[in-house]
């Protein structure tokens, strides 16, 4: 399988970075594109985009200066079979991407991917003290449905935080930050 495509570009507010491409992504194209993953709906509740945005749309978000990237190219069913040093490895890759690109945001989406490619294993959910250049970094909890401890309503909150410190509207009722 090929790797999954970033959607990158400089200046974005918020570049958002999964774990690694599952096999439906790999095969679509799309990121978060497996049945039951929670992003595009968080990301949409959250006020990030307009609409609830299929997979297939991704593109659309480049427009509203977000984009995506992931912490190791290499797809899997499931992250668990990613080791450690591939996320180490994905981990340098990342920082020479923020460093290229500028995004204001780095919203790493998964705490356990976060803490494995950054060596921080007290890493927590939400702002980070370290900054990538001049990027900022926020951790988001992992949006797959496999991840029970958030519900769609509780993760939409967490990424609605990240929409506010960024200070960006409310894109999902059309209000202020």
């Amino acid at each position: 399988m090929q790797p999954l495509g970033d959607l990158i570009k400089p200046g974005l507010r918020v570049l958002f970075c999964g774990i690694n491409p599952g096999l439906v992504s790999a095969a679509t194209g799309h990121h978060f594109a497996r049945p039951g993953n929670r992003f595009w709906p968080a990301l949409h509740l959250a006020g990030f985009t307009p609409r609830l945005l299929k997979p297939a749309e991704q593109g659309e978000i480049l427009e509203l200066g977000l984009g995506i990237t992931n912490v190791v190219d290499r797809p899997s069913a499931r992250a668990d079979e990613l080791s450690k040093a591939e996320f180490r490895a994905g981990g340098e890759n990342l920082v020479r991407k923020v460093l290229e690109f500028e995004p204001e945001w780095l919203a790493v989406v998964g705490i356990t991917a976060y803490r494995d490619a950054f060596s921080l294993p007290k890493a927590t959910i939400g702002r980070q003290d370290r900054t990538i250049g001049s990027t900022r970094v926020w951790v988001l909890p992992n949006p797959s449905g496999l991840n029970a401890h958030y519900t769609l309503p509780k993760l939409a909150g967490v990424f609605a935080e990240l929409r506010t410190a960024a200070a960006l509207p409310d894109l999902s009722t059309g209000s202020a930050a």
